[in-house]
């Protein structure tokens, strides 16, 4: 009895559920000790009073109801919060990608674009890309600026289209693993063609990755300079020193070799449902702007083979895939874009051998580039002045 009644008493200092307990055990656990909802706000221990939770078993309700408001359950409660916190940071700071979660979309019983994959096709396309040369007269590359959130695949498409021309995966544009943007600087890459051949007349240029909602250490007025020509060759990008007349190496009267012919924009499609609505206004302001002033946008989606396992296996299946069908929607939503104006492509990665299918699908969506850079020499031409330049040379 004395135990039971030593029981009943710290129960109800500690939880006020003496209601729980018989009524001898109630009776002799009477004493005046102050429960955490009497105790003053100067107290130590204090605590908020907590309503009571209807529950059915007697006293229990009260029980949980004061558990949930105890230290270690509010810390514990903190924490999870936390971790859900840093799940969704963005991708500029400490955003970790998450898995993408495979759904199940029948295959589709036709292809919804035609490709012919076969050697044949290949050599057809790397001969074309190639042998390209400008449609205008006045330059002799074409320069397309990738852009794209951090970790889109911007660099690796450039060392994948390398690698198809040097006979093997190489890693030309240094690329980074990390969810901050491992390019910080304008870098220009000339395609070289196959061993023994001329150079391409094509140029791609990496730029840092764009942040959630803003551009981190790239701000609108830096892209566009670089699409007037006006920014040199490796100037590094600073948030809090944006491009201006004053900048080392400006350039001040950008010829029409100098400027950006073509724009890709470069998406992620395992993280289309995750990125932030902030980046949707971010691209479609950039889009804008890049629109006056006169340069043709595509668009790339990467990473098709992590979200369907068809595709993974077998890149030929990736337009009979029912899910990047799909995102490619969601990525013309996300983009304000056509999807006419978009290709899905996969990245060499970890591999160390060439695909013949993955070439076909990185040299289409080169082509595919192409087409529109030409399209911007034949609007554009006309107005330029500047000095004619000797193709033979």
């Amino acid at each position: 009895m004395f135990l039971r009644e030593v029981c009943a008493q710290l129960l109800s200092f500690t939880f006020g559920i003496g209601s729980a307990l018989p009524a001898t055990a109630t009776a002799a656990a009477t004493p005046a000790k102050p429960t955490f909802a009497t105790l003053g706000s100067n107290s130590c221990f204090s605590l908020p009073v907590v309503p009571k939770v209807e529950s059915t078993e007697t006293g229990l309700g009260d029980l949980k109801s004061r558990f949930a408001a105890s230290p270690a359950h509010s810390a514990n409660a903190k924490a999870e919060d936390t971790k859900g916190a840093f799940n969704s940071v963005s991708s500029t700071g400490a955003r970790s990608k998450k898995a993408f979660t495979f759904t199940v979309h029948p295959k589709l019983d036709s292809p919804w674009r035609d490709v012919e994959w076969t050697e044949e096709r290949k050599m057809s396309l790397m001969k074309s890309v190639g042998s390209y040369r400008p449609s205008c007269e006045y330059v002799t590359q074409a320069r397309i600026l990738l852009l794209g959130p951090v970790g889109s695949g911007k660099s690796s498409f450039i060392s994948s289209v390398q690698s198809v021309f040097n006979g093997r995966v190489t890693n030309r544009a240094m690329v980074g693993s990390s969810s901050t943007s491992f390019t910080k600087k304008l870098q220009s890459f000339n395609i070289r063609g196959q061993k023994g051949e001329d150079p391409t007349g094509l140029v791609l240029c990496d730029i840092m990755g764009l942040g959630d909602g803003e551009m981190t250490g790239l701000t609108l007025h830096d892209i566009l300079s670089v699409i007037k020509g006006h920014v040199p060759e490796g100037h590094k990008f600073s948030s809090d020193q944006p491009v201006r007349s004053e900048t080392i190496g400006y350039v001040k009267r950008p010829n029409f070799k100098d400027k950006i012919h073509c724009v890709a924009f470069v998406v992620d499609a395992t993280e289309i449902l995750t990125y932030p609505k902030g980046l949707s206004t971010t691209f479609q302001q950039l889009r804008e702007h890049i629109s006056d002033l006169g340069v043709h946008q595509v668009a790339l989606l990467t990473h098709i083979d992590q979200i369907c396992p068809e595709t993974a296996k077998d890149v030929t299946q990736v337009y009979k895939s029912g899910i990047i069908q799909e995102m490619m929607s969601k990525a013309g939503a996300l983009l304000g874009m056509s999807t006419s104006y978009m290709v899905p492509v996969k990245n060499y990665s970890s591999e160390v051998d060439l695909n013949m299918n993955t070439d076909i699908l990185l040299l289409s969506a080169v082509d595919h580039i192409l087409q529109y850079v030409d399209l911007y020499f034949q609007d554009n031409t006309p107005q330029y002045t500047g000095p004619k330049i000797d193709h033979s040379l």
